[in-house]
């Protein structure tokens, strides 16, 4: 459960500047490493505990975001999806070959193994994986009320102009370069604050994993299946489809990637019978029963 919470939050996440803004990033990986490896790093060679180091990890890959975003975001269509598949690739290669940082090892292409210390609240390291689970149920649930922030704020109607028509967002006076790239440094950070997260549950950091095509296309794929551009369709995809990846994976456990599979022909087929993802069908059964207690009222009232 702790890891269908993390999938559903790195999908909410995505979808800051993959929906609301219509941005379609492929490289979310690249930050999810950043801050998973920012934050180990400091915990291992300077101490500094992951609750702080969280917030450093966000920082940097918002950074990150930022200064992608700057000169790809001026890109349109398919041409800002291939830019953000380039980054992300080129930043796992750098981690696969980068051995040592100065006089911090990283592991390189072996991979990174976070320091363990037992049972030690205060370095965000529990025995038990329940605390895990409060933990990012808690980032959950901010995260989705930050975006139900954003999508009722000024900021919010700027970037649904822009994704339904910038040239339209631009006749009318809103700044839609900058305005992307509030979207894209808002996304990369709290992408950044899932890697840490991601780091001290696992313990483990392999370049491919955590900063592979994988890692960005199972993101995106959870937030279109679910409803990309709503506050709880991303989340409602992380839910639903990682929980139908888990089953996959212990039936089927002979036939590698087969969830990842399945998650690409949902996709087809959402996006060609029901573009609005799965959140159309709770909108649709919300709205019956808004109509039956209508009835109802009405009803008793006559």
């Amino acid at each position: 459960m702790a890891m269908v919470l993390f999938w559903a939050y790195m999908a909410t996440a995505w979808n800051i500047v993959g929906g609301f803004a219509g941005q379609l990033s492929l490289g979310h990986g690249a930050y999810v490493a950043a801050g998973a490896y920012t934050s180990s790093l400091l915990f291992a060679y300077l101490g500094i505990s992951p609750w702080f180091g969280m917030f450093i990890g966000g920082l940097v890959a918002g950074l990150m975001g930022f200064l992608v975003g700057y000169p790809t975001l001026r890109l349109r269509g398919a041409y800002y999806a291939l830019a953000t598949v380039g980054f992300a690739e080129g930043f796992r290669v750098i981690l696969t070959n980068t051995t040592h940082i100065g006089k911090w090892k990283t592991g390189g292409a072996e991979g990174f193994m976070i320091p363990l210390l037992g049972n030690a609240p205060q370095h965000m390291q529990f025995i038990s994986k329940v605390p895990y689970y409060y933990l990012i149920l808690v980032l959950f649930l901010i995260l989705v009320l930050i975006c139900r922030w954003i999508d009722g704020s000024k900021l919010g109607y700027y970037l649904t102009a822009l994704r339904e028509d910038e040239d339209a967002a631009l006749a009318l006076g809103i700044n839609t370069a900058r305005v992307k790239l509030v979207a894209a440094t808002l996304s990369a950070f709290f992408a950044g604050v899932g890697g840490v997260f991601y780091a001290q549950l696992i313990r483990y950091l392999e370049p491919n994993a955590i900063a592979g095509p994988i890692m960005s296309n199972q993101i995106v794929f959870l937030a279109i299946v679910g409803g990309r551009g709503t506050v709880l369709g991303p989340a409602l995809g992380g839910l639903v489809l990682t929980l139908i990846g888990e089953i996959t994976r212990v039936v089927f456990n002979q036939i590698m990637g087969l969830h990842l599979f399945l998650y690409g022909l949902l996709v087809v087929l959402f996006v060609i019978f029901k573009p609005r993802g799965l959140i159309e069908f709770l909108e649709v059964l919300w709205n019956r029963l808004v109509n039956l207690l209508e009835r109802r009222e009405g009803k008793h009232a006559a």
